[in-house]
């Protein structure tokens, strides 16, 4: 499991540097400053949980259960808080109104604070 997080660790950090370069090369010709700004933040957020995967997967004394209850957490929140941050963010270039889904946004930052809280717990209850 821990080459697992480790590779989902370095997919999410590789699609954050892509995702990065698309916004800032081709995304700021056709959507506004405050939409770029939204963009960022799901790259960004995007980042930390990759670097933050990719300690998980190295970190020693975290049980297995922990670690994976941890990745799970942290693969949907990235999944559903970035995810969506981007649709959000580009949802003039679409037909599709993504706003209607924008709740997910909130429920994918709750998961990436479950993970950390999560993983807080894990540590002060190690034995």
């Amino acid at each position: 499991m821990n080459k697992t997080i480790l590779i989902t660790g370095l997919v999410f950090g590789l699609l954050a540097v892509v995702l990065g370069a698309f916004g800032a090369h081709g995304l700021k010709r056709i959507i506004g400053p405050d939409e770029i700004n939204t963009f960022e933040t799901g790259i960004k957020y995007q980042m930390y949980h990759a670097l933050f995967l990719i300690l998980l997967s190295m970190l020693p004394n975290i049980s297995n259960g922990a670690r994976n209850t941890v990745f799970y957490l942290v693969f949907a929140g990235v999944v559903l808080f970035s995810g969506s941050i981007y649709f959000l963010a580009t949802n003039t270039l679409t037909a599709f109104d993504f706003k209607k889904i924008g709740f997910i946004t909130p429920i994918g930052g709750t998961l990436l604070i479950a993970a950390w809280g999560y993983l807080i717990f894990s540590v002060l209850t190690k034995k």
